[in-house]
């Protein structure tokens, strides 16, 4: 019996892969993929002002591209009952060149055009090479009864580029996400806790390997364990964890030894999304020398509905419960330094603390709750998209009739999902 599955490759076109946890794995001869969009992802189709804009729907991805300098506009219907999170990921080719500062802002206005929330991603100057920038705005509803995004009607979601003249004025590709989260049936509080615990744990008995995926959509599932993978130069790889309402996430990784001379600041970077794509926190200024070398983000508090309600951006961002996301990116100067061959690399991924009920919504949670599904997908090592296009051959038919099969499936799937939008 013979698995295929029809993944996302780098110009989003299918990468097989034979096991379940190794998106991306098939390219790896041809070079790290910058990121892999969602196959599921419709045209965003970004105007240059409110009276164009494009329409985004809930619960849906979309795709776009954005040039230097250009402001896209964007729409999306929201009632006075719901929480509204739109993500833009904005992606800079491998080879392109990219300086400190160069960034994107997300805002998100309403009809009236008061701004609601704004976020801003930037290359760092300990990472100014090519990686995925994530930033994340939000219509929140408070409890308040009055003030500026409060009311159902249209709102507007802008994404601004800006880039040094020095950088590459190459198109960057752009993945956005719009989720919404209802009200609570009654008011619950909101102060938001201010003691946790910040001891890190030690590594647990799990482990094993653990390919991560391309992008967000592509992200290999992981539970308590020190997951072994590898990485090249200039690759970003994504992993997402189950973090149910009470519990504590950490997360590390360790970047292997190597042959060669030099030091390389900057060399790996971490980061940790909470399930609307929202920043928890990152660190880039891991110094490598070929020696192994460990790093990891600070400890965040447990899941818990109130800390939307605290002033820091990190403790904010815990605000729901659902897949909770990390990336970990390869700085190219590593390749440089030491070799362009793939890295070893530990992911170390503790969830701490027993579940709790969580807040009891005016409607579905959708993917801000955590399921026995999820928890299964976590231990099984599943990717987030994995199972969508997988054909099993038996007997006498061969791979490759499978594999036309498949991308036949595939394409079918897409005019029908085109059709229905």
């Amino acid at each position: 019996m013979c698995a295929v599955v029809a993944q996302p490759g780098a110009s989003g076109g299918p990468v097989l892969s034979g096991l379940p946890g190794l998106s991306g794995t098939a390219a790896a001869a041809e070079g790290p993929t910058p990121y892999a969009l969602d196959e599921e992802a419709g045209p965003a189709n970004g105007g240059t002002g409110t009276g164009d804009a494009g329409q985004l729907d809930g619960g849906f991805t979309y795709s776009d591209s954005i040039e230097p300098g250009q402001k896209l506009f964007y729409q999306l219907d929201l009632d006075d009952s719901e929480n509204g999170y739109v993500s833009a990921t904005a992606v800079p080719e491998l080879e392109s060149l990219v300086d400190y500062g160069d960034k994107i802002t997300v805002t998100m206005q309403d009809g009236d055009g008061k701004d609601c929330d704004s976020e801003q991603a930037r290359v760092l100057p300990t990472g100014d090479y090519p990686q995925p920038l994530t930033a994340y705005v939000s219509r929140t509803l408070n409890g308040k009864e009055y003030g500026a995004c409060r009311e159902d009607g249209t709102y507007y979601v802008i994404v601004e580029r800006e880039s040094k003249p020095t950088s590459s004025p190459d198109a960057w590709d752009l993945e956005l996400r719009f989720l919404t989260e209802p009200r609570l049936k009654a008011g619950g509080s909101t102060k938001a806790p201010e003691a946790w615990s910040s001891d890190s744990p030690g590594p647990s008995d799990a482990s094993g390997p653990r390919a991560g995926g391309a992008g967000f959509s592509a992200a290999t599932s992981l539970d308590d364990g020190e997951w072994t993978a590898e990485i090249r130069p200039g690759e970003s790889l994504f992993y997402r964890v189950p973090v149910d309402w009470g519990q504590q996430l950490f997360a590390a990784a360790e970047l292997g030894s190597s042959d060669g001379n030099g030091m390389v600041t900057g060399a790996m970077s971490l980061a940790v999304y909470n399930p609307a794509r929202g920043l928890v926190d990152s660190t880039d200024t891991m110094s490598y020398n070929g020696e192994p070398k460990w790093t990891s983000t600070d400890p965040a508090p447990p899941v818990n509905y109130a800390n939307r309600f605290s002033s820091t951006p990190g403790k904010k961002a815990m605000r729901f419960a659902g897949w909770y996301y990390l990336r970990v990116s390869l700085n190219p100067e590593v390749g440089d330094k030491f070799g362009q061959n793939a890295y070893d690399l530990k992911v170390r991924v503790n969830v701490e603390g027993d579940a709790v009920d969580g807040p009891e919504y005016n409607g579905p949670a959708e993917e801000f709750n955590v399921s026995d599904g999820n928890q299964e997908q976590a231990v099984d090592g599943d990717n987030a998209d994995s199972g969508a296009m997988t054909l099993v051959a038996v007997g006498g038919i061969g791979t490759g009739t499978m594999l036309v099969l498949g991308l036949g499936g595939w394409a079918l799937l897409a005019r029908r999902r085109d059709a229905g939008r």
